[in-house]
């Protein structure tokens, strides 16, 4: 009697693709896979330099104020699309590599149910916690006013960012790294364009300022939800999205990597707020100087993304082939890299900090704390790419207890380290960004640590 036709076989990951990740050349193919990420994050790197270029020009109290939500808008960002997003990417690449493709069905509609619910979640906490929140980390006056005229947009349209890097992570689990790079470059360039007459106006259009910085990023989001979304929905992909009755098993699967992740992006953020809640003691210029070495900062995390993204797949497919050497491979060649490259970036900054600073303030008290910040944090960052890069690694794993402990000493460092600074010994601002470097060496260092036990212990279980 024939037999029905298994769905998983006719849908199943092209061949090509799938033999790429589990027997292909390493470091050709995560080059290969990382090239529209790298253009995405070149893109959304491209928005955050513009973005503060534009509010520089409205003062030191506009971008004081966007410094205090900055932390709270990249936690968002972080959560949706390198934490649970790297949960999404996760359990689809795993389910592909297991050969489960309604499975991999199935989780990219519980995905999109998870995105609703924490993005109105974001909007919620924002508007009941926000005032409390930038007041603790330092604002007062005008630059709060300032913070909550941004916070407020931005954060209102949160459902919209969480869905659209939800949708992204759902394609790149599957490999298609393209398709969510093009929409991204391409909002990117629009959004771009269209900020500077939101915020200063044109013609008779006298323009919105503060808030026409925020709506704008909230339209690029929403522009990307209706295109990544119409693509998945008519099934032009690897895995498509159906509505379906949700069930436990799959939430599970997304949130057992999803959950850590976003608690170790609260942990990354809160370390960047911890400094900060120090450092505004020091006055409004210290905190527009460190907001502008902060930006730097985080912007090395969606640069380690272009690669991370690819990693997660990539480490994934392979622990889901049992190959665990070659996951373990992938993990090193991938934190070198990022190394290598986000210590190039810092090691520029420090010799040369005005090539960024100086895009962003001609206030000759906040460049020179920009200045300093750099001198002193630059040299760090190659431990925070190698760091970033593994917890990449790890998302692939599905293992993420480790990570948490990683980002968890960081912080401990951080408010430990400013404390004795300023309280115990009375040093000035440069302790605080010294804390800063030291924090970040051990945060790489733990993870390399970590890596090296988790795939030793992995291959002696086997």
């Amino acid at each position: 009697m024939p037999q029905p036709p298994n769905r998983n076989a006719t849908r199943a990951a092209p061949p090509d693709t799938r033999t790429q990740l589990l027997s292909g050349p390493i470091l050709a193919t995560m080059l290969r896979l990382s090239v529209p990420n790298v253009a995405l994050v070149c893109a959304q790197a491209a928005v955050n330099v513009a973005e503060t270029y534009f509010v520089g020009r409205l003062g030191t109290d506009a971008l004081a104020g966007v410094t205090l939500v900055f932390p709270i808008v990249m936690l968002m960002q972080m959560m949706s699309a390198g934490a649970m997003g790297g949960g999404i990417s996760s359990a689809i690449a795993r389910a592909l590599g297991g050969h489960r493709q309604a499975d991999a069905d199935a989780l990219a509609w519980h995905a999109v149910l998870i995105a609703l619910v924490l993005g109105g979640s974001f909007t919620l906490a924002a508007l009941v916690f926000g005032p409390a929140l930038y007041r603790l980390l330092g604002g007062q006056g005008q630059s709060l006013a300032n913070a909550l005229e941004y916070s407020n947009i931005v954060f209102g349209g949160a459902a919209f960012v969480w869905l659209m890097n939800s949708l992204a992570n759902v394609l790149r689990g599957s490999g298609d790294m393209r398709t969510p790079a093009v929409v991204t470059v391409a909002g990117a360039l629009i959004m771009i364009a269209a900020s500077p007459l939101l915020i200063f106006g044109f013609g008779n259009f006298s323009g919105l300022g503060l808030r026409g910085a925020a709506l704008a990023l909230v339209i690029y989001y929403c522009a990307g939800c209706a295109i990544l979304g119409w693509r998945t929905l008519r099934g032009a992909t690897l895995v498509s999205i159906r509505p379906r009755r949700a069930a436990w098993r799959y939430f599970a699967e997304i949130l057992k990597v999803g959950v850590p992740a976003c608690v170790h992006a609260a942990l990354i953020n809160a370390a960047v707020g911890v400094t900060t809640g120090f450092v505004g003691v020091y006055g409004t210029a210290a905190l527009a100087g460190y907001g502008i070495g902060a930006r730097l900062e985080y912007l090395q995390i969606p640069i380690v993304f272009g690669l991370g993204a690819t990693l997660v797949p990539m480490v994934g497919t392979n622990v889901g082939a049992g190959q665990l050497q070659r996951a373990r491979r992938i993990a090193w060649i991938g934190g070198l890299f990022a190394a290598s490259v986000c210590g190039a970036i810092g090691a520029l900054v420090a010799v040369v900090p005005w090539l960024w600073a100086g895009m962003f303030t001609r206030d000759a008290e906040v460049l020179a704390i920009a200045t300093q910040y750099f001198h002193i944090a630059g040299p760090s960052y190659a431990f925070l790419g190698l760091g970033m890069a593994l917890y990449f690694s790890f998302q692939g794993t599905g293992r993420m207890l480790w990570p948490l402990l990683c980002v968890a000493i960081r912080i401990v460092t951080i408010a430990a380290g400013c404390t004795l600074a300023t309280h115990a010994f009375g040093l000035g601002l440069a302790s605080l960004f010294a804390v800063t470097a030291a924090a970040l060496l051990v945060f790489g260092a733990m993870y390399a640590l970590g890596v090296w036990r988790y795939f030793s212990g992995a291959g002696r279980a086997r």
